[in-house]
């Protein structure tokens, strides 16, 4: 089950994403609104989680905005605003609503019954020149060829795709592929570029932008 958590407190966010992880779920993070807005548009979730009060305004009315459309994931909405009128706001744009502080267990518990509740958006298939990437299936393919990806180089190409041959900073790269911390002078991105141009086979199609990172593109 693939969860997608929204929140600007750095310490929160990653205490939430590793009970998550630590309860056998994908997770995807994101600090602020436009990051959040990026994952929606590009991933399929299960659940998502999002403070209510975020840099950019306050996550109910983008969640409102996305239902008018017709998106269907369950929404939790964490807050420290506990009145009732905000209860009933908060449940009437989202499918729960936990009052801070909360226990780890008790986020975990929702969140999965979140999840069971569904339905999740179908998976995008995204695509870039002769690329294609199936997030749903988990499959990648060049001009029509199937390629025999790592889990780690499948995460690196969708974030290139998905990216639309705009330049992805290494960092991210590197935050979407590895969960563990990696050391600044480490080559494991590198690396695993080389990898991936070596099963992506000619012409070369991913490109390095000098101080930034990689993109996709002739």
């Amino acid at each position: 089950m693939r969860v997608l958590v929204t929140e600007d407190d750095e310490n929160l966010r990653v205490a939430v994403e590793a009970s998550l992880r630590g309860s056998g779920f994908a997770v995807d993070v994101a600090a602020d609104l436009p990051a959040a807005d990026e994952a929606v548009s590009v991933n399929s979730y299960d659940c998502t989680v999002f403070d209510r009060m975020l840099p950019a305004g306050d996550a109910m009315r983008y969640v409102a905005g996305l239902r008018q459309r017709g998106w269907p994931v369950p929404v939790l909405f964490l807050t420290a605003r506990d009145t009732v009128d905000d209860r009933i706001a908060g449940l009437a744009h989202g499918d729960d609503y936990l009052v801070k502080p909360f226990a780890m267990a008790e986020l975990v518990v929702r969140v999965r019954s979140l999840c069971r509740r569904g339905p999740a958006l179908p998976a995008p298939v995204l695509r870039h020149g002769d690329v294609e990437v199936d997030t749903g299936r988990h499959e990648a393919r060049r001009a029509g060829t199937p390629l025999t990806l790592t889990a780690k180089e499948f995460v690196v190409l969708e974030r290139l795709v998905a990216a639309g041959g705009r330049p992805v900073p290494r960092s991210e790269l590197i935050a979407a592929a590895w969960d563990e911390f990696v050391p600044p002078a480490s080559n494991v991105l590198e690396v695993l570029i080389a990898g991936l141009r070596r099963k992506l086979g000619p012409p070369p199609v991913v490109r390095t932008v000098r101080g930034v990172g990689y993109l996709l593109g002739a």
